[in-house]
Parts: structure tokens; C-alpha cells; sequence
């Protein structure tokens, strides 16, 4: 056999079918005797590994891997170990006989290594098939069991007895031994057996390569590699080695790192680096397009782990690979980018280490990888911008700088935050954070970034600078002037040439050591005084006169003279030289902190995206900016806190990184800025710092800032963040007697009202405190300071969360207490200052939060007032003069009248009429009170009743009962709106005898100009509508008419904000005027808009008013030049996306108001408006009616504008459906006379595109091709007739012409009298 066997015929016939291979003494094997054939086999091969030359043996070990599946495991245990046994015995046989050089008794061995080899490939390949679903699918296959027999019913009994998986390593490992000891060159004289050979003998390591199980072990993969990388070493394997890696690459991703490993232990270890590099040059030469994304991938991931292990052999492909930037997929592009990145890396550690063979040339390459990578922030993918920014943020993290470059990347970073995907967005906040903690300007400041110390710091550099220069300037100035003074006259051309060496002073500010040559002019000109005549090179003078002696160069002198000044040497010092490199680093440091600071504004926009990732970076951008002291992050970090409402829980993101909760993270970055203590401080310190920090979250703040912050202090409150200390140093600030700045006080103050809100336990004790320094003599200087404790004393009521379906638990005081007497002393206290109106307002909520008869007390109050405006009325004038309005003084004050004292008379009437409104306005709200808690008492009552008699049965009559109960709870309402209806505004009534006198203010503005005067009496009427529907429906045009004629942008602001109270009281009444508030949406003034806009959403939303085509208006607002604005806009229509087709029905409404009449608006704002507005229309059906109904309207208009917007409309649907793509198709004869428009064509095309999109069961592509050519026809046909049309009014307009120019020649004739009649 061994004579006849044919290694290269063999493997052939086993690749085409291994059951088919044909086997001379092929035996029958069965379950029963597999075990007691092999017996014998292996027994010879054991004495004599060359036994397997044997015919019998050999077709016995044949038969039994043809025969695999039906073949028990502890057989096939065997036939490997007898296998294997045998290849290593002949190895060592043949490596001793090789030594000897007996190349007859070595040449013996090489049938018997070719036969083993070959069935060690067929074993492989049989355990391969037979181990099926068996094969491990975790790093762990040991545990595994049964690998041997899992196909056929006559298997072994005792599957467990063997796996492949524990003889894969073993396996390998002998047939890289068998490659490193083996000299197959002296074996086979030929390439070709040679060849057949290691491609044999390689074999199973490619096949164990294909699993992805197997090559999870070190150990299986470690032995790979030993093959893979000897076979090519030490036997010419490489070009093979690159097909079979190659080929198995595309079908086997797992492979992708393994190789690349691979190639670098071949590189490293083997000193082999042809195939890494013909590898590379094949994957740079491939071609992928946009839709491959499978084998992109893994060659991309082959390219990053080679990079990250090999970078410098990357390096020098990297010219070849680059052509793979500009590939269609952009996995291709992601490798080729990070592999720069890894190549950076290497580079950098290369200079900081030392070892870098020409730092120069390094250097010289990061920089131009850095401006390749930068550039890539261009690419079309965001999935490449995301990866350029991930690569950069791992770039910021090396020891070396570059400075330069990180500006750059600083600069890119900023412009990547109006990406319009999130994750490049998101990624853009890791990378400015990563550069700011990693920031290499650490000398100043101690690594803050203050922009006012490095702009100190640069300024004092330059001034330095600039003196030394000027010093030096001036020196050498004094010095060519001197020089000059002595050689007497000069001509015009050595005029010339000491302009040449000014202007060389001033620009080099050094002396050159070199001699000029004159030119041929200025040595014809030299006299015997000039200094500095040229020399030849053997020192004899060019050109002199008889009696002239040699004298020094002009530019010698001056080098001695300036050695020796000592503004020269300074100028040219190493201290100088130091000064400049300073400069230059506080210009860097200026830059990047600018660039921190222009990004600042993008990222508070930011914390608004519905992205929860992107918002998460943005805060930890603040958190980072604030401790390294970014002058503008203050602003972000109070932006930062209306995240507090948000209400989203834990999320996890595609990659299985958990994300903290947006309201949890945010009040962790204020507990590492504000709260946590810091280290090196005592006790008492850092409850200093802690207390100070919270008061100052109180300055500048606005209303929304304050209502944030409020919820944020009782969250941590509920928390338990809060130590009891900060609240005992709060109180000491708070009740302090030495002088401290106001806004301390009142910090102090508003912050423990907050933290009550959790707990009123905290203000229980201090109530005193409270009243004696809020409401004392500090309260009375300031005003402010007496409102924000009126506020806290609210919390004393006990506020919890609010619950649907129950009443709020509050404590109520008696009306006696020192509180009351208190709150009606701010408010009847004689006072000018604008601030006592906010006073009066929280002392009347104080009022009605804690008493228990409220109204009693503000029915005194209201009397005091009266009495007081008109008491002082009647002491100044005659009583009948009450009435009296035109009367310049008192009440209302005419434009001659500047009188001090009747100004005071109009400003006490504003605080009545003030006192009055807010009285009438909380009274509603008590009497609400008021109602819930007599329901209360009555379902006590039922439910003490119920329970005294015992459960009784459920029968007709206990239904009654319950009808019943609910007719005494109706009746309570009832009675309640009858007060509010008919008793509060009664004539008899206290407040109804204001009511007239609001009505008389505010409808006479010629006779009542008092600017505070007016508004308050305009607020109070607004208060007074909300009351009874009667009085409203009365006077709600006074209202509106003040509204449209009122100069006062805060009237009309309360106006608008009063008349969305109005429609919650009665949504009739405003729902019948809706038209007059929506004429708020175009007020001159923004907070006007503003407000009108958030009322207009509140109403439409809570469907108090119905929209009745008015949403045009609304539509304007989102290209509105005002942010604030547009976001409200554009929120207020994704919250209308959510109602059933509320968009869809008023679109035709929106378009026609934005397109056509008084109210359309510029084209491009029509165009960006509607693009939004249609990006919220996604049911099909909807798109399908809408084709249709813009179609029809073509023939409604003959102006192309209109063409053009509903083109443009058309433009903006899907086409998702082939109903869609029919309709705008079956639409042909509305629009076809309108192409010959170029918008409307273009347009038209762009739906085109879309439709050839569509994916239908039906093939549209015929009938959209004939409706392309219909399209470009109509389109001809419209040009020719424009055409045609335009030459004839051109002819008639020449005949016209010429029929003037004709009667003018024959000058007067007489009128004929048809003529005369016409005219």
C-alpha cells in the first residue's frame, strides 16, 4: 500500500465525498465488533509506527472514519490516540534519520507521514461532522459530554466517555511540533509533494479555526497560531496560508481578531512580515458598496485588532488603506480610523518613552493622521463621526499634548454638537470632557480656567514683551543714526540702504553676522567716508581712491556695538526666549477656554433633547466645567436644575450599559457641586460652605429657577441629604442682628420655606423667629424679605403631594394668633414701594392657607383700606368730590397734575383695588376648601352611620339611599356656586361694591392714567371674571378692548394669563371670543406672545376652547425669530400629535392661513414650518386624502407661489403605499398646466424618488416611468405655450407700438366722432 498510496489523489477524493471515498479493503463496521477491529490496528501501529503502510491497517482506519457516525466514542478515542501515537513516533523517527543523513533509510518515512497526516485530516473533519449540535457554545466545553456519537441510532452507549473538544488542543499541538522538527525539504524533493504535504498536515488547524467554540480556548488558539505560523515560517506556506485565512475570513466573522493575532505572532515572534502585508494590500484593494455589511464588518475588525497589537506594520500600509476611507460601507471607513488612532497611541508612546528612531519624523506623521481623522468629521455617516470623536477621546487621554492638534479637535468637538444625530451629539460632550480633564494648561491657576486670569496673565506677558522689543528697537535705531552722523553727507542710495537696515531692525530685531554684497550702484557711489565699503575674499578693498586707508563694514561695527548693549542681550537671553514660550501658552490656554465657552450655549440646549444619553453628558459636562471654574458654567448648572421634573426611570442602553434615572443624576451633580463635604475642612467649616452654597442658589433666580429649586430641596429633604446642622446655620444666618448683605437673608429664608415642603417640623419652633425678624423692623426695611417669610409661613399648613380624589391635610390657626395680626400689619401699613404688591399677595395666601376664617379678616382689612384712600380723599377736598374723576387730583392724575400727593391717593387706590382682586380670587379658592371638607364630613357621617347599625343588605332601597346621598352632595355644590354666582358680587355685598368702581377704571383710560393705578385695577377686574359667569359675561368685552388698545405690555400680559383663568371658570364665554386672544400671537412685544402662546396650549390641549381654524397662527410661532418662542410652538404640536387627528384635520386650515391673504409668510418660513408640521402626519390613510385634497386645490389659484407651496406639501409625504403613489398619479389633470413652474417641477421629482422607494406587491416601476415622461411633456408643453404667449403679447405690444408712431406722423386729424362717444 505504502508504494502505491498517492497523498494529493487521496485528499482529492476526500474533499469531493468523504462517504464515497473508495476503500480496497473496506470493512463492515458495527457497534459490536468497532472496538475489537481496531484492537489488533492499533497493537501493530503501536510496535511499528510504519505498520500503517500496512493495507489492512490503513483501509481499517479508513473504513472505521468512513463509517464515523455509527462509531462508538471510546473507538474513536482510540483511532486518535493511535493516530496521533503513530504520526509522533514517525516524526521522531524521521527528525533522528534525517540527522544521520541516510537518506535511504529517511526517505522510508515520508509514505508513512503522509498516510497519518491524511487521516488526520479525515479524523478532524469526521469529529467536525459527528460532534453536530454536541459542539460547545460557551468558553466552558469541558463540562460538556457526548461529543463523540450524537448522530445514528447505534452509538455509543456512554457518549461522555469522549469529546473532540478536549483532543483539540493536543492535536494541534503535535502538528505544530510535526512543522518545527520536521525537514520537509529533504522528505519531498519537490514543491508540489512538498506542498500536498503541509497543506495536508495544516488542515485540521483551519477546520478547528471554523468553530467559534473552539477558538474561545487559549490554549486551542495558541496552538493555531504555532501552526499557522511555522507552517509559513519554515515551509513556504505563505501563499497558501493567505487564501485559506482569507476565504474562511468572509464566511467565519469570529475569525477576524484570531487572525489578526495571528499575523502579529508571525511578525513578532517569527520575524515574518510579508503576509501581514499582502493581507493588508488584498483588503485595501477590495471594493464594497453601501448595502455589504457583513464582510466590511469583519475585515474592519481584522484591520483594528492588527492595529491595536501591530501598529507600527499598520503604518506602513497605511497609504494603501487610506483609499478605503472613501468606501461606500462604512465599517470599512470605522477600521481605517481607529486603526489610526491605535497607530497614534503606539507613535506618541514611542516619543514619550524614548524610543522613537526620528522624533521629528514622528511627530511629523501624528500630525498628519490627526488631520486625517479630523477630516473625517465631514463623513457622510454619523456612525464614522461617532467613531472619529470615540478615537479622539481616547487620543486626549496620551501624556503628550500636541497642543495645536487638541485645539483642533477642541474646535471640531464644539461644531459636532449641532449634529443632527444624538449619539455623534453625545459622543462630542465625552470628548470636550475628556479634554477638559486632561487639559495641559495646569500650570496656571492650578488647573483652573479662568478666562480672567489667563487673559491677566497673557496681557502682563505681552506688556513684558513688547518693552523688551521696544527697548531693543530703539537701541538699534540710536545706533544706525549715530553711523550715519559720522560719515557726513550721504547720497540718496546709501539713503536707501539705511532704510534697508531700519527696516531690518525692526523685523529681525537681530544683526546679521554676514556681510551684504552692494549692488553694482552702490559701488560705483561708495566715497572714501563710507563706512562700509565691501571687501573681497583676501580682505583687499573692491574699489578706493588714492589716499583712502580700509575701514570697517558698516554691519561689523554695529555687531560690536550691539554685543555689548544690554537691551540687545536681553532681547536675545533665554529669559526672553522663556517670556515668549509663556506668551504662547497663555494664548492657548485663552483659546481653548474660549472655545470650552462658545460650547456652552449649544449644550444648554442640549439638556432639553429627548435623547436620555445626550442629556446625561451635557450635565456631566456642567458638573466638570464648574469644578474646573468655566466662567459661563454657572448658567448650565441653573439650566441643569428644571431637570428636576423629569420623571423617566432607569434605562439601558443597546450595549448593556445602565443609565441612571435624569432627576437621579441630577441631584447627584448637585450633591458633588454643593452638598458633599470637602476634604481638609472642619465640621464647622463645611457647614459653613454647605449653607453658603444653598443661599447663593437662591441669587439672580428667576420664578421657573425658584419652582425648580424648590422640588429639588425637598427631594434631597425626603432624602434625608440634608444634616440638621445646615438647617440649624440657615436658621442663625436668618435671625442674625448684625448687618449682613439682604440677599443672605432672604436666601436663608426662602431655603428653609423650601426644605419645610418635606418637613414643617423645621419651622414649628421658629414661628417666633420668623415673625420677629421677617415681619419685624428688618421686614419692614425690606419688603422682599417679608414676602419669601410669608411664603414659609404657608408651608406651616402641612402641604403633602397632592392626590386625585383627596383632600390636602392642612392645620388650620385661630384667627388671634400674632401670624394674622402680623400678615394684616404688612398689608394696611403705609407703603410707595412697587414691592409691597408681592407682600400683599403671599400675606393674603398666608391668610387663606392658615386660618381658619379668613374672610372675616380680609373683610377688616378691605374696610381699613377703604377708609384710609378715601378718608384722605374727603380731608383734601369736599366729599361730593368722590365722583368726580376728571379732577386732576386724588384718585386719578391728569398729565398737567405732577403733584406728589395725588400720585400717593392714585398709588393707595392701586393697593386697594390690588387687595381687593386677590381677596376675590383666593375667596373662590376657600370656598372650594370649604365644599370638599363639608363633603367630607358628610361621607364621616354616612360611614358612623353605616357602622353603628351594622352591614345591612343591598336592596332596592339601599340604592335609594345612595341616590340620596349623592342629591345632598349635588345640593352642596349647588349651593357653593349660588354664593360664588350671586352673593359675592351681590350689590350689598363687600367686594360687589368694588365692582363698578373696577369696571369705571378701567373702561375711562382718559381719565384714569395712573400707569400702576391701571394695572392694578385691570388685574383685579380679570380676578373678578373668574367669580360669577353673570358678571363675566357682563364685562368680558372690557376686557378684551383693553386688551387690543392698552400701550402696556404688562397689562396685556396679564390680560392674556387672566383671560386663560377665565376660560377654566367658563369655557363658554371665551370659547365664543377665542379669535380676540389668539390676536396675542401677534403682539409687537414677546412676553406677550409668549404667554398668549402658553395660555392658547394649556386651553387647546385641556380642551377648554375648540380650535376653529385658528391654528395658522399657531403654526407661525415655529419659525418665530424668539427661541423661547419657537419651542413652544413646536412643543405645543408634538402634544397635539397625540390627540386623534388633530393635526390631519386642521391642516388644509394651516396651509391656506401660512400660504395665501394677510396673514401667508415668507416662502422659506412656509417651507421650514410645514416641513415640521408634516413630519407628524404618519398614518397612511391620512397621507392618501391628503394627495388628493392638495391636488384639487391647484385649480384653485392661478398665483405660482400657491403652486409652489403645495408642491411643496406634496413633497413632504411618505409614499410609503402604492395608494399614495396612485392618487398624486390620478392627479395629473390638476397640476399638469402648473409644471411648466420650476418649483413645482422640482418638486414633483422629489416625489418621483420617493415613490420609486415604495415597496409594493405590485410592479410600479412601469407606470412611474410613464409618469415621468407625462411629467417632463407636461412640462415642455407648459414652456412652449409661456413662450408662445410671451412672443404674442411681445407682436402686439410692437403693433401697438407702431400704430402710435404711424398716427404720430400724420399728425392732428379730426376726432371721429365714434371715437369721441367712446371716450
Amino acid at each position: 500500500m505504502g508504494s502505491t498510496f498517492d497523498l494529493a489523489d487521496a485528499l482529492e477524493r476526500l474533499t469531493s465525498s468523504a462517504s464515497e471515498f473508495d476503500i480496497p479493503n473496506e470493512r463492515d463496521v458495527s457497534r459490536d465488533d468497532a472496538e475489537q477491529l481496531l484492537e489488533a490496528a492499533v497493537e501493530a501501529v503501536a510496535e511499528s509506527s510504519e505498520s500503517i503502510t500496512d493495507s489492512q491497517i490503513f483501509d481499517l482506519y479508513c473504513s472505521l472514519l468512513k463509517h464515523s457516525e455509527v462509531v462508538p466514542g471510546s473507538v474513536m478515542n482510540k483511532l486518535l490516540d493511535s493516530i496521533s501515537s503513530g504520526l509522533a513516533a514517525q516524526l521522531d523517527s524521521a527528525k533522528k534519520d534525517i540527522h544521520n543523513e541516510d537518506q535511504h533509510v529517511y526517505y522510508t518515512h515520508k509514505v508513512p507521514l503522509e498516510m497519518y497526516a491524511f487521516l488526520l485530516q479525515w479524523f478532524v473533519q469526521a469529529a467536525e461532522k459527528v460532534k453536530g449540535e454536541a459542539e460547545p457554545s460557551t468558553p466552558m466545553p469541558k463540562s460538556r459530554r457526548g461529543r463523540g456519537g450524537k448522530a445514528g441510532s447505534a452509538r455509543s452507549k456512554k457518549p461522555e466517555e469522549w469529546t473532540w473538544f478536549d483532543h483539540v488542543a493536543p492535536t494541534l499541538g503535535l502538528i505544530a511540533r510535526l512543522l518545527n522538527q520536521l525537514n520537509t525539504q529533504r522528505l519531498w524533493t519537490t514543491n508540489t509533494e512538498r506542498e500536498a504535504f503541509i497543506s495536508c498536515i495544516t488542515r485540521p488547524a483551519y477546520q478547528v479555526a471554523e468553530s467559534e467554540a473552539f477558538m474561545k480556548s487559549v490554549e486551542v488558539k495558541q496552538n493555531f497560531y504555532k501552526v499557522i505560523c511555522r507552517a509559513i515560517k519554515n515551509h513556504n506556506h505563505a501563499a497558501t496560508a493567505q487564501i485559506l485565512l482569507m476565504q474562511r475570513l468572509q464566511y467565519h466573522e469570529h475569525l477576524a481578531e484570531p487572525i489578526a493575532e495571528c499575523l502579529t505572532i508571525l511578525a513578532k515572534e517569527y520575524d515574518y512580515t510579508q503576509l501581514s502585508d499582502e493581507i493588508l494590500r488584498e483588503i485595501s484593494q477590495k471594493e464594497f458598496n453601501a448595502q455589504d455589511t457583513k464582510a466590511p464588518r469583519i475585515y474592519g475588525r481584522l484591520l483594528t485588532k492588527f492595529a491595536e497589537d501591530s501598529p507600527r506594520a499598520l503604518l506602513k500600509q497605511l497609504s494603501l488603506l487610506l483609499t478605503q476611507l472613501e468606501s461606500d460601507a462604512y465599517p470599512m471607513r470605522n477600521a481605517v480610523i481607529e486603526s489610526m488612532g491605535f497607530i497614534i497611541l503606539d507613535l506618541a508612546a514611542a516619543l514619550d518613552g524614548g524610543t522613537a528612531d526620528d522624533p521629528h519624523q514622528f511627530e511629523k506623521q501624528i500630525k498628519g493622521i490627526y488631520d486625517f481623522l479630523l477630516s473625517r468629521m465631514l463623513d457622510s455617516s454619523s456612525y464614522v463621526r461617532t467613531k472619529v470623536l470615540a478615537v479622539l477621546t481616547r487620543l486626549a487621554r496620551i501624556k503628550r499634548k500636541f497642543p495645536k492638534q487638541r485645539l483642533k479637535v477642541t474646535k471640531e468637538a464644539v461644531g459636532a454638537l449641532e449634529d443632527k444625530t444624538p449619539t455623534v451629539r453625545k459622543n462630542a460632550v465625552t470628548l470636550l470632557i475628556e479634554l477638559l480633564h486632561t487639559h495641559p494648561y495646569f500650570m496656571v491657576d492650578g488647573g483652573r480656567l479662568s478666562s480672567d486670569v489667563f487673559s491677566e496673565g497673557y496681557a502682563k506677558l505681552k506688556k513684558e514683551l513688547d518693552e523688551i522689543e521696544n527697548m531693543a528697537h530703539q537701541r538699534v535705531l540710536e545706533a544706525t543714526n549715530g553711523e550715519e552722523s559720522e560719515g557726513g553727507k550721504t547720497t540718496q542710495k546709501t539713503e536707501k540702504k539705511k532704510n534697508k537696515k531700519k527696516e531690518r531692525g525692526q523685523n529681525d530685531m537681530e544683526v546679521d553676522d554676514e556681510e551684504e554684497e552692494p549692488t553694482d550702484d552702490e559701488e560705483d557711489e561708495e566715497t572714501d567716508e563710507d563706512s562700509s565699503m565691501a571687501v573681497d575674499e583676501e580682505g583687499q578693498p573692491s574699489g578706493s581712491t588714492k589716499g583712502n586707508s580700509l575701514k570697517p563694514r558698516k554691519s561689523q561695527i554695529n555687531l560690536e556695538a550691539f554685543n555689548d548693549d544690554e537691551a540687545i542681550r536681553k532681547l536675545t537671553s533665554a529669559d526672553t526666549e522663556k517670556l515668549r514660550l509663556q506668551k504662547k501658552y497663555y494664548a492657548d490656554g485663552l483659546d481653548f477656554i474660549r472655545q470650552m465657552e462658545g460650547a456652552i450655549l449649544l449644550l444648554e440646549q442640549m439638556l432639553g433633547s429627548k435623547n436620555k444619553a445626550e442629556v446625561l453628558e451635557a450635565m456631566e459636562f456642567f458638573r466638570v466645567a464648574h469644578e474646573y471654574q468655566l466662567s459661563t458654567a454657572e448658567n448650565g448648572i441653573r439650566k441643569m436644575l428644571h431637570l428636576i421634573w423629569n420623571k423617566d426611570n432607569n434605562a439601558t442602553l443597546e450595549d448593556g450599559k445602565e443609565l441612571k434615572g435624569i432627576r437621579a443624576r441630577l441631584l447627584e451633580c448637585y450633591q458633588d457641586l454643593y452638598f458633599n463635604p470637602l476634604p481638609d475642612l472642619s465640621a464647622k467649616e463645611q457647614v459653613n460652605r454647605i449653607a453658603k452654597n444653598m443661599i447663593q442658589l437662591t441669587f439672580d433666580a428667576t420664578l421657573a429657577d425658584l419652582t425648580s429649586l424648590e422640588e429639588m430641596m425637598r427631594a434631597m429633604m425626603e432624602d434625608d441629604r440634608v444634616h440638621q446642622d445646615v438647617i440649624n446655620k440657615l436658621w442663625n444666618i436668618f435671625s442674625v442682628e448684625k448687618h449682613i448683605p439682604k440677599y443672605q437673608r432672604r436666601g436663608a429664608i426662602i431655603i428653609l420655606g423650601m426644605l419645610a415642603l418635606a418637613r414643617r417640623n423645621i419651622l414649628i419652633d421658629k414661628v417666633d423667629v420668623m415673625l420677629k425678624v421677617g415681619l419685624g423692623a428688618l421686614g419692614k426695611a425690606d419688603l422682599t424679605l417679608a414676602r419669601y417669610t410669608c411664603v414659609a409661613l404657608q408651608r406651616l399648613a402641612g402641604q403633602t403631594k397632592k392626590v386625585k380624589g383627596t383632600m390636602p391635610q392642612t392645620k388650620r390657626i385661630e384667627m388671634e394668633s400674632l401670624i394674622f395680626r402680623k400678615m394684616r400689619d404688612s398689608i394696611e401699613r403705609p407703603c410707595r414701594s412697587k414691592d409691597w404688591f408681592g407682600l400683599a399677595e403671599q400675606a393674603i395666601n398666608t391668610i387663606y392657607a392658615l386660618g381658619q376664617q379668613p374672610d372675616s379678616l380680609c373683610s377688616d382689612i378691605i374696610k381699613q383700606m377703604t377708609v384710609r384712600v378715601f378718608t384722605s380723599k374727603r380731608q383734601a377736598r369736599d366729599s361730593d368730590a368722590m365722583d368726580e374723576d376728571d379732577n386732576p387730583s386724588h384718585i386719578a392724575d391728569s398729565p398737567s397734575s405732577q403733584d406728589g400727593q395725588d400720585k400717593g391717593d392714585a398709588f393707595e387706590l392701586a393697593q386697594l383695588l390690588f387687595v381687593v382682586g386677590h381677596v376675590a380670587i383666593k375667596q373662590i379658592a376657600y370656598l372650594e376648601v370649604v365644599e370638599r371638607e363639608m363633603k367630607k364630613q358628610k361621607d364621616t357621617e354616612k360611614t358612623a352611620n353605616t357602622t353603628q347599625s351594622g352591614p345591612q343588605p343591598v336592596n332596592k332601597d339601599g340604592e335609594e339611599l345612595d341616590q340620596v346621598a349623592g342629591n345632598a352632595e349635588d345640593e352642596i355644590g349647588d349651593k357653593i356656586t349660588d354664593i360664588r354666582e350671586h352673593e359675592m358680587l351681590d350689590k350689598v355685598a363687600l367686594l360687589g361694591v368694588y365692582g363698578p368702581m373696577l369696571v369705571n377704571i378701567c373702561g375711562s383710560p382718559q381719565k384714569f392714567k395712573n400707569p400702576t393705578l391701571r394695572a392694578a385695577a385691570t388685574l383685579s377686574l380679570s380676578k373678578f371674571l373668574c367669580v360669577s359667569s353673570a358678571f363675566c359675561e357682563q364685562h368680558h368685552h372690557l376686557l378684551f378692548r383693553i386688551f387690543d388698545t392698552s400701550k402696556n405690555a404688562g397689562i396685556r400680559s396679564n390680560i392674556v394669563i387672566a383671560l386663560g383663568d377665565v376660560a377654566v371658570s367658563f369655557s363658554s364665554i371665551i370659547d365664543e371670543n377665542s379669535n380676540e386672544l389668539y390676536k396675542g400671537l401677534s403682539d409687537r412685544d414677546p412676553i406677550v406672545k409668549k404667554n398668549t402662546l402658553m395660555v392658547l396650549t394649556h386651553l387647546i390641549l385641556n380642551g377648554m376652547i375648540k380650535v376653529k381654524g385658528q391654528l395658522g397662527e399657531m403654526a407661525k410661532c415655529v419659525e418665530d425669530d424668539d427661541a423661547r418662542i419657537a419651542d413652544l410652538a413646536k412643543l405645543f404640536f408634538q402634544e397635539l400629535s397625540t390627540k386623534d387627528n388633530a393635526i390631519y384635520n386642521n391642516l388644509p386650515d394651516i396651509i391656506s392661513h401660512l400660504s395665501a391673504g394677510e396673514h401667508a409668510v415668507e416662502e422659506d418660513a412656509f417651507q421650514k414650518t410645514l416641513k415640521f408640521i408634516f413630519s407628524f402626519i404618519e398614518k397612511e390613510k391620512q397621507a392618501e386624502n391628503i394627495v388628493e385634497k392638495l391636488c384639487q386645490r391647484f385649480r384653485l389659484t392661478d398665483d405660482p407661489r400657491q403652486w409652489r407651496d403645495i408642491a411643496f406639501c406634496l413633497s413632504l409625504l411618505p409614499y410609503k403605499s402604492e395608494k399614495s403613489v396612485k392618487k398624486i398619479v390620478e392627479g395629473l389633470p390638476f397640476y399638469r398646466d402648473k409644471l411648466y413652474e420650476e418649483g413645482v417641477f422640482g418638486r414633483f421629482q422629489d416625489i418621483l424618488s420617493k415613490a420609486r422607494l415604495t415597496k409594493s406587491k405590485n410592479d410600479i416601476g412601469a407606470e412611474l416611468k410613464e409618469f415621468e415622461e407625462i411629467l417632463e411633456e407636461a412640462r415642455r408643453q407648459g414652456q412652449d405655450d409661456q413662450a408662445l404667449e410671451k412672443r404674442a403679447k411681445g407682436k402686439k405690444a410692437q403693433a401697438k407700438k407702431r400704430q402710435t408712431r404711424k398716427n404720430a406722423r400724420r399728425g392732428p386729424v379730426k376726432a371721429d366722432p365714434d371715437d369721441s362717444e367712446e371716450e
